[in-house]
């Protein structure tokens, strides 16, 4: 048994000073270099998702800044015809106070002014949507 022992020994001996050995200038060249390339290949791999990712969310931004551009306009919008709409109601009351063909002028300029008031409204609105929809 003590015989079998000792070869089990030194094998085991020579194995582990085998692994401390240095490499060729050759092999720890080529080594060198493949740990290079497989890590310039996963900093390209990171940036491109990272990239990919940044890309997703700046299209979700833009498409929510789009969208609240709209609103905005399309609350200017309301507001312009609530604007309009009072004006027109405090003209046509005032008019009461006139008669014959001098109420009936002072109703005609406050339909003309309310129809123009909802105009401009209404180009304030398509304008605003093109600002809002360019990139």
């Amino acid at each position: 048994m003590r015989l079998l022992v000792v070869p089990i020994f030194m094998t085991a001996a020579l194995a582990i000073a085998g692994c401390n050995q240095a490499k060729s200038p050759e092999d720890v060249a080529k080594d060198v270099a493949k740990a290079e390339q497989k890590a310039t290949d996963e900093v390209i791999k990171s940036e491109d998702r990272a990239q990919s990712s940044l890309d997703k969310a700046a299209d979700k931004v833009g498409d929510q800044l789009v969208h609240f551009n709209n609103d905005a306009a399309r609350q200017a919008y309301d507001v312009a015809i609530a604007q309009a709409d009072g004006n027109r109601k405090v003209a046509l009351a005032s008019c009461e106070s006139q008669s014959g063909d001098a109420q009936k002028a002072c109703k005609d300029q406050a339909d003309a002014d309310y129809k123009a008031a909802r105009a401009q409204a209404m180009a304030n609105n398509v304008a605003s949507n093109n600002e809002a929809s360019k990139p």
